[in-house]
């Protein structure tokens, strides 16, 4: 793979800290993020695993893969975008997430679609 990223997929995220979830005392820290992936190719494209890295801030490092997202292999025809919301658990106040998804195109084409490192945090952590 080439640095550059020639996919015809843009990926947005939006992460919020889900207090009713957390047990700080626990060192339990609950956060939602929604993901956002808008096909701006030609052709359909379907979203079939994922990879992510989730790191929080003692540095513990976990790897998560699976198919599709949220029990799903979503065909993202071109000029729509997929939703879907999940969600982690730290055990640090701080945190971040990386990761990629395995496409393949209509034409049989696969390639990995990266998802940019994103924080996660407790309102009030980060200035």
């Amino acid at each position: 793979m080439t640095s550059s990223n020639p996919q015809p997929i843009r990926i947005d995220v939006h992460a919020r800290y889900l207090a009713e979830q957390s047990v700080p005392d626990a060192q339990r820290y609950a956060f939602a993020y929604t993901i956002t992936i808008t096909n701006t190719g030609d052709e359909s494209v379907r979203l079939l695993s994922r990879h992510w890295v989730i790191t929080d801030a003692n540095n513990q490092i976990k790897e998560v893969r699976g198919d599709g997202v949220v029990g799903e292999q979503p065909l993202i025809p071109p000029g729509h975008s997929y939703e879907y919301t999940s969600g982690a658990i730290l055990e640090t106040q701080v945190g971040t997430m990386e990761g990629s998804y395995q496409m393949r195109s209509a034409s049989g084409r696969a390639f990995l679609a990266p998802i940019a490192p994103f924080i996660l945090s407790k309102p009030g952590t980060l200035h």
